[in-house]
């Protein structure tokens, strides 16, 4: 009797979803899921403008990712804005309640 031998398949690495450090318009939100599928940025900022005006959660979705994605590194000599800072706090606030 001989034993089907299968391939060993080697799995892709998982890539994080993280906002975008350097394709970024308000907090790389759309730019790291650009990142992440490898759909243009462009893309997914018209959906999320189309999710916003036909019904109004765009905004609420956009604002939740800001705060749930941790983000990439930003470039070099960069400082993170006010807004980012403070969606920095919360997610860490979110963060560390749960555990």
């Amino acid at each position: 009797m001989t034993t089907a031998e299968t391939p060993t398949q080697q799995q892709p690495p998982v890539r994080p979803f993280l906002r975008s450090g350097t394709d970024r318009m308000a907090g790389g939100v759309c730019g790291g899921m650009a990142e992440y599928t490898g759909i243009d940025a462009t893309l997914w900022r018209i959906a999320a403008v189309l999710f916003t005006l036909t019904g109004g959660a765009g905004v609420l979705v956009y604002l939740l990712l800001w705060v749930a994605v941790p983000s990439a590194p930003l470039p070099e000599g960069t400082r993170p804005s006010l807004l980012e800072e403070w969606a920095r706090r919360l997610r860490a606030a979110v963060v560390d309640r749960r555990r």
